[in-house]
């Protein structure tokens, strides 16, 4: 929407004053306010703005951590600050923005047209790889897309990574229930984390690995009960290049206890917990139904054999 647009220009404007003239943030709201008069017209999302500008602001360091690892030969105060302001604002709102309000594209196309406009004759390009590296690393969305060049390249020869994840469910009031994580594409997954990526924790199996990932993803202490599958996809890594990500599931036990989902964690903003009866309405990747419909099926069949067993002691 074309407002929403010259909202962000506005933004951008505000942002590079503050950048350029090492004002204080407190100083951020008078520019705004100027900058509104100034450009912003009489039907200007003034509230827009002003939620926009202050979130960039309190998520500024994270922000910055993120374009400095998906940037890797472009320390950030070399990052012009056009650029370098643009991509605050793109991955602001992928990253923490309302996935209702604004999709995913809509931020990194929002973001790109911002750079044609206001930066130099590389800016749209190089806002759209850091966006673009940042979108392919975040998760599921796009991951089995190839350009031509990936063509080329032999699924075997590229980095292997491995990840374990798990179905955890608890018993509550009677009944089963699923702790499953929200990412900002609108999915419902499955919390997983890498396998051995430390040195002190290389030589961790993979359901060492798992159980503590996800503990410091979700919060919870899991017991894995089996293997209930795999998947493997080809992700985008801003130093690597391209990598295969394996990834091993498990079926997983725990207390229902309240979730709490690791601060910053790219590209996850929830964790509920979800009845057994309500997850196949949920919103889930293709290649996660399968997985979440062998482990339901397990529940299913743990609960028939509970109900039989106990309906054989009642006779006695």
């Amino acid at each position: 929407m074309a407002n929403r647009h010259l909202a962000r220009s506005v933004v951008l404007q505000t942002l590079f004053e503050w950048d350029t003239s090492a004002a204080e943030e407190s100083a951020v709201p008078e520019m705004l306010s100027r900058n509104i008069a100034e450009f912003g017209g009489e039907d200007t999302d003034k509230v827009f703005m002003e939620a926009l500008i202050s979130g960039v602001l309190a998520k500024r360091e994270d922000l910055d951590l993120v374009i400095t690892k998906a940037a890797p030969d472009w320390p950030l105060d070399r990052i012009a600050p056009v650029d370098r302001n643009i991509l605050r604002i793109g991955l602001f709102e992928l990253l923490f923005a309302d996935r209702a309000q604004v999709p995913a594209k809509v931020a990194i196309n929002e973001a790109i047209e911002l750079a044609k406009i206001f930066g130099g004759d590389s800016s749209g390009r190089f806002v759209n790889g850091v966006l673009g590296a940042v979108y392919k690393e975040m998760g599921e969305p796009g991951k089995d897309e190839t350009g031509k060049k990936d063509k080329k390249l032999r699924r075997e020869d590229l980095p292997l990574q491995q990840l374990g994840g798990a179905v955890v469910y608890a018993k509550h009031e009677g009944q089963y229930y699923l702790a499953l994580v929200h990412d900002v594409f609108g999915h419902w997954t499955l919390s997983k984390g890498k396998i051995g990526d430390a040195p002190e924790i290389a030589n961790e199996t993979v359901e060492e690995g798992t159980t503590r990932e996800l503990k410091e993803e979700i919060g919870l202490t899991i017991t894995i009960e089996e293997k209930i599958g795999e998947n493997e996809y080809i992700a985008s890594h801003p130093e690597i290049g391209k990598l295969r990500k394996h990834v091993t599931y498990f079926l997983a036990q725990s207390e229902f206890e309240p979730l709490h989902l690791q601060e910053g964690k790219g590209g996850l903003d929830d964790a509920k917990w979800f009845r057994l009866m309500d997850i196949l309405d949920l919103n889930f990747y293709d290649d996660m139904l399968p997985i979440v419909t062998v482990a339901v099926q397990r529940l299913l069949d743990k609960a028939r054999s509970t109900a039989v067993a106990a309906s054989g002691e009642s006779r006695f």
